[in-house]
């Protein structure tokens, strides 16, 4: 499994998995929470949640995944925007500890911008860092122009950003993707597949045929194959997390990313960081 490696030097795999959707049935949570500790088995280790996804049962199920596992897993949950205060992240930060049963996150991340300040955020984010609450911060949906505020607000220590970006969504190319490499900051791709709209696509699919794959695989190996970017697909079956973990194996060679480009070209100019 490739490894990617954060600022503070520590690796992570560049696949991992994804659980926004999940939890909100019931009737196949016992599926989802074997999808989960199915793909913690294939290595598949970083699990993906956040206290909006499903009003926090994701990260009930994600704590019910992991039980004696927890060790395995590097953890990543997502606070709401309004919730990025001096005074309200620390709760939040303890509703979703208490959630997931567990007395850390591996990474914490602002989902989104919101109204409070960034620089206010980040000294909350150092705070829960100090307090052995979090090992590591980071964010989510900023563009280049946030970054920059970020970072001038001292917000160096910025572990990822977590961002829409798979074949159908380039934008990021132009401007976000260059600024995170420049700052040794991985990107973390939610949305690999375009909750799954791209299995659909025609030409990807003639493509993933000729080379023995399947859609979903060619796309995510698409990703696999960029530099500093980890993925985190959703897959609420075993089955389909044996099929993720595939992509993990698919070298592609340069005709392949040739067409790939020629099918999903870039946007021409700069585009707005898009968001799910």
């Amino acid at each position: 499994m490739k490894t990617i490696r954060l600022p503070d030097g520590t690796t992570v795999p560049a696949l991992g998995q994804g659980t926004w959707m999940m939890a909100e049935d019931r009737r196949v949570r016992s599926e989802e929470i074997a999808a989960l500790r199915g793909g913690i088995d294939l290595g598949l280790t970083l699990i993906d949640t956040a206290e909006m996804y499903a009003d926090g049962e994701s990260e009930r199920l994600v704590g019910e995944a992991i039980q004696g596992k927890r060790d395995q897993v590097f953890l990543v949950s997502k606070a709401y925007p309004q919730n990025a205060s001096h005074d309200r992240l620390p709760h939040a930060c303890e509703a979703s500890l208490a959630r997931l049963g567990t007395d850390r996150l591996d990474l914490y991340l602002l989902h989104w911008r919101g109204n409070v300040p960034l620089g206010e955020t980040v000294e909350a984010m150092e705070r829960l860092v100090d307090a052995g609450k979090i090992l590591r911060w980071g964010v989510s949906n900023l563009d280049a122009d946030d970054m920059e505020e970020l970072v001038a607000s001292g917000g160096e220590a910025c572990a990822t950003d977590q961002i829409l970006y798979n074949l159908t969504r380039r934008g990021p190319e132009h401007d976000l993707l260059p600024w995170l490499a420049e700052h040794a900051i991985p990107t973390m791709a939610y949305s690999p597949v375009e909750q799954g709209r791209l299995v659909g696509h025609a030409g990807l699919c003639s493509l993933a045929d000729e080379i023995g794959a399947t859609p979903a695989q060619l796309a995510l190996a698409w990703l696999l194959a960029r530099d500093n970017v980890i993925a985190i697909p959703k897959a609420g079956r075993v089955a389909h997390v044996r099929d993720n973990r595939a992509a993990a194996d698919l070298t592609l060679d340069g005709s392949v990313l040739d067409r790939l480009d020629k099918l999903f070209p870039r946007p021409k100019g700069r585009v707005p960081l898009e968001m799910l």
